[in-house]
Order: structure tokens, then sequence, then C-alpha cells
């Protein structure tokens, strides 16, 4: 085999862009090698990847020089923002913009923006079922990376649009997971009605964007959409519920209830759920569990993953 071909993936130290570079140390067959950035090569996520065998190299977002030299030399290229860490969609298109240009300059040859819907296309500023949030979005962390689509294609950059669907790990790490009533039980709590909600292991985004990189050529220009099941509320409390040995309601409630809660992202979140539930068709056509598989044949489905995560789940 000739020289391999580097993968620069940003938020290596994160759940998607560790997945990626997991998936490609891993395949002793790969045609490729990981080029992890991190914000601090000295953390221990950053020193694991490097014992897996991948380049470890500084990067960050508010550096532009250091985004650029990232790339350089790099075949391909997997991007990812993390809104929470600002709450700002206008900082978010900012990076957006820094990585597009920086990859046209690099010559990025196929990249993967790991993007989300704009949902104003489907339910704009007007329509009063869904607040507006800082005057002019409706899911400020979707529809800042779906407006920003237009930077890659703009710049002429060869990319694959990606759309991930709800981490299973937010059980675990975001405070999503069942919760225990005054009456003891456990209630998972979600306004997404009835409808199906598309989910995922979070390493299985890794484990797919792999899986389009390994495709090729065929996977630029397209938006994919991936998701290891789609379940509805009920569903989802039932997988728990044998996972955990206790019973778990599924507690529907408003949107409007959820965005009263209050923490940090509470309405973002609240209308995000909101748009699950109102567009489960559109949401789910894209995200496609059978491609997905076709990308990662190791996909779990949610009682796959619980087999193996349950315990980590706080039960407060």
């Amino acid at each position: 085999m000739g020289e391999k071909k580097i993968i620069a993936v940003f938020g290596a130290t994160g759940a998607q862009g560790g997945g990626l570079v997991r998936a490609i140390c891993n395949d002793s067959n790969s045609e490729f090698t990981a080029r992890a950035i991190s914000r601090d090569v000295n953390s221990n996520k950053a020193k694991e990847l490097a014992a897996l065998g991948a380049e470890v190299v500084e990067g960050d977002l508010s550096d532009e020089a250091s985004v650029y030299k990232a790339l350089e030399g790099a075949y391909g290229a997997y991007f990812v923002t993390f809104f929470w860490s600002h709450f700002s969609p206008e900082q978010e298109k900012a990076e957006i913009e820094l990585y597009a240009n920086a990859a046209k300059k690099a010559g990025i040859q196929h990249a993967i923006w790991s993007t989300l819907e704009d949902t104003r296309k489907l339910i704009p500023l007007s329509d009063d079922r869904m607040p507006t949030l800082m005057e002019k979005y409706k899911v400020p962390h979707f529809d800042g990376k779906g407006e920003s689509d237009h930077f890659f294609t703009d710049a002429g950059v060869p990319t694959t649009f990606l759309h991930a669907s709800f981490y299973w790990d937010n059980f675990i790490y975001f405070g999503a997971g069942p919760k225990r009533g005054e009456d003891k039980k456990l209630a998972l709590t979600l306004p997404i009605g009835d409808a199906k909600m598309a989910g995922i292991a979070a390493e299985d985004i890794g484990k797919c964007a792999y899986g389009i990189f390994k495709a090729g050529k065929e996977m630029i220009g397209k938006r994919i959409g991936i998701a290891g099941e789609h379940l509805t509320g009920i569903e989802m409390a039932e997988a728990l519920t044998k996972a955990l040995g206790e019973p778990v309601v599924y507690n529907k409630i408003p949107a409007s209830v959820y965005r009263s809660f209050g923490f940090p992202g509470a309405d973002d979140l609240g209308n995000m759920f909101q748009f699950y539930d109102e567009f489960e068709q559109e949401l789910n056509t894209l995200r496609n569990v059978s491609q997905s598989k076709q990308l990662n044949p190791a996909l779990q489905n949610l009682d796959e993953w619980l087999a193996i995560n349950a315990n980590k789940i706080p039960l407060e």
C-alpha cells in the first residue's frame, strides 16, 4: 500500500470527531490515517488518540492560522462545531466560514461538514407555533449550521453534508435521561408527542463518517442523514425499563413546558424537540437507518447501546 491519505479531524476529542479518529485508527487496512486536531494536545483524550496511532496537532478556531496549518497536506477533513460552549449562532457561523475558507486554501479533496437543518425553511419566523429566539432563529443550534452550508458550496469545497441525530449519550451526559419523581418512580420527560425521533450512539456518528470517506467521491455533494433507530418516547422508555431493570414511564409534556425549565438552552432544546415532533417525516426520511447501516455495519440500535451503557445513566 502506498502512502496513506490524511483525514484531518476537528473536534477530535469530542463525541463525533473522536469516533471518527478511533474508526480510522482501529482499521489496520485503512487507506487513511487520522490527524486529530485539538485545542489542547496534552489533554488525556488527545494522548489517548495519539496512543492509538493518530497524529495529534494543535488547532483552535480562535486562531485562524492554526486551522490553516492543521489542514496542510490533508486529503480529507471532518468539520464540526460545538454550539453549547458559547450559545452563539453568530460565532458558529464565523467558525464555519473559517473552516470552508481553510479547506479551500488547503485543497481538501473531500470534506464532511456536520450540519443540521435550517428549521426556518419549514417553520418561518412569522409562524408563532414556535417562539422566535434571539430575534432571528427558531432552533439556534440547528439554524446557524444549516444557514452556513453555503460557505462550503460557495468556496467550491467538495463536501458531504452530514446530519446526525439525537445522541442517546445525552441520557448520560446532558441530563436528558430518566429522573425520579416524588413517588420515586423513573420518568423520561420529553416534548416529542407521539412522534418517532431519530437517535444514534455518538460513537456511531464517527463510524458513519468513516464510511462516507471510504465511499469516496460518490458522496460529494450529497446530504446524508444518519440514525441508529427511530423511536417514540414510549419505545425509548420501554427500552430503558428493560435495560435498567425497573419501570420507566414516558412523561409526554408540551414543548412550552420544556422551554420553561430554565436551564441554559432550554428554549432552544424545547423548540428542537417540537421540531422533531411536528416534522417527523421530513427529519426521519433524511435520517435513513438502512443507509447508516451500510456506512457503518456495526451500527447500534438503542437496546444494543443500552446493553453497554445503561449503568452509566445517572438516576436522580
